[in-house]
């Protein structure tokens, strides 16, 4: 129900809108541009049948995918509660590792004043919150974060550090221990003792040096060297669109590349990519809508802007990561109105000065601008595309 096409499809639509994307365009090279878009198709008994293109041809270059490693963190994460039999919304305890991590045993944005699997994952989707996927990486460990990807297909992927949190190595082996209590109860579901992962560095090796910038900042030191990230997480952007894909068309995979979720997880995923920060019900995280706005983590389309008005009707279901220059965002788009669907998934890196480290990136003059009128240009197109049968969106819907 998938094909790879080899056409020079997108190839031409990228060059007919050529003013629109940028410098980005004409180097791709350097700004380290990779597109992945997949044309879904419905048969008369709503099937999807998906075409999908990548741009440009040729092996990928090295990127830093940030935080969007919390989306394979909270689908594993689920996967692991539902191995355990633990409902998502138990409270979930975490223990300190002494020097390397403290314990979390309250959450002031959740009702209860706990924390719990759930609210991580509701608070990764609105806002990227990089504490929710820690808590998720001590939960499933290193081996147990790498191995599940490995097994379902993407052997590149290596997750081998907290976010926001500078550890060595050595410290990120080590994972904190964590205790799930049913809501009111005082005797643990489940109690998960601390790891270390002894193995070797996991992911395939990456076929160029994992590198970026002509030089860094190591502490307050500048070197004129470039940053080097072999000891950093890593994962394809290919690998995270199909990992998406087997999220919104799960049908479309094998049994072996399927997370093992419930319907119900389907429908909380559905609900929790697409909300927006200012979408927040009763029940989620509250949010200063001033800083995280309604396009905070909606980068194709969105650009991250919050003067941008996406059309009404128009879902994006989605995991951007944004640091050291590189811009990522992995998306499905469901426009309920005029039944429009498709997938996107695109990466650029923006860093003119070459060097890594001093905040100083083209986020704003080039990334944002590029990812948001990729999206709209896809968008635009889809909008013009015949179709024989119409999608229908219920399954989305909540």
């Amino acid at each position: 129900m998938t094909h790879a096409s080899k056409d020079k499809y997108l190839d031409s639509l990228l060059a007919a809108h050529a003013t629109r994307l940028g410098p980005a365009l004409a180097d791709p090279s350097g700004y380290r541009v990779e597109i992945y878009y997949t044309r879904i198709d419905r048969d008369a008994r709503n099937r999807p049948h998906l075409t999908e293109y990548h741009w440009p041809e040729g092996p990928s270059s090295y990127f830093y995918p940030a935080s969007t490693v919390k989306l394979p963190a909270a689908l594993l994460a689920l996967e692991a509660l539902n191995d355990l039999g633990i409902p998502r919304d138990a409270v979930m305890l975490t223990d300190s590792l002494p020097g390397i991590s403290p314990a979390t045993d309250s959450d002031t944005s959740h009702p209860s004043g706990k924390p719990t699997a759930e609210h991580y994952m509701k608070k990764i989707f609105m806002v990227s919150d990089n504490d929710a996927f820690n808590r998720f990486y001590e939960l499933l460990g290193q081996e147990g974060f790498n191995t599940s990807l490995h097994r379902k297909g993407y052997p590149a992927a290596r997750i081998v550090h907290r976010l926001s949190m500078p550890l060595t190595p050595e410290a990120n082996r080590q994972t904190n221990g964590a205790r799930f209590f049913l809501p009111g109860a005082t005797t643990p579901l489940y109690i998960q003792p601390p790891r270390y992962y002894k193995g070797p560095v996991p992911g395939t090796p990456f076929p160029e040096p994992e590198q970026a910038g002509k030089a860094h900042y190591a502490g307050d030191s500048l070197m004129n060297t470039p940053f080097d990230f072999s000891m950093k997480n890593r994962i394809l952007l290919g690998d995270l669109h199909h990992i998406l894909r087997s999220i919104i068309f799960p049908e479309t995979v094998t049994s072996r590349q399927r997370f093992r979720l419930t319907e119900d997880d389907y429908r909380f995923l559905y609900r929790y990519m697409s909300r927006l920060p200012t979408e927040s019900g009763p029940a989620d995280p509250k949010y200063d809508t001033a800083e995280f706005h309604r396009n905070y983590t909606k980068y194709l389309m969105g650009g991250a802007d919050s003067s941008v008005r996406l059309p009404q009707g128009l879902r994006i279901y989605n995991k951007s990561g944004w640091a050291y220059g590189f811009l990522t965002d992995v998306a499905y788009f469901a426009d309920f109105a005029n039944k429009v669907e498709f997938l996107l998934s695109a990466r650029i890196y923006t860093n003119s000065d070459g060097i890594i480290g001093d905040d100083t990136y083209d986020y704003e003059t080039i990334g944002k601008p590029f990812l948001r009128e990729l999206g709209t240009i896809i968008y635009e197109t889809e909008l013009k595309r015949e179709r024989k049968y119409k999608p229908d969106f219920q399954r989305y819907q909540n």
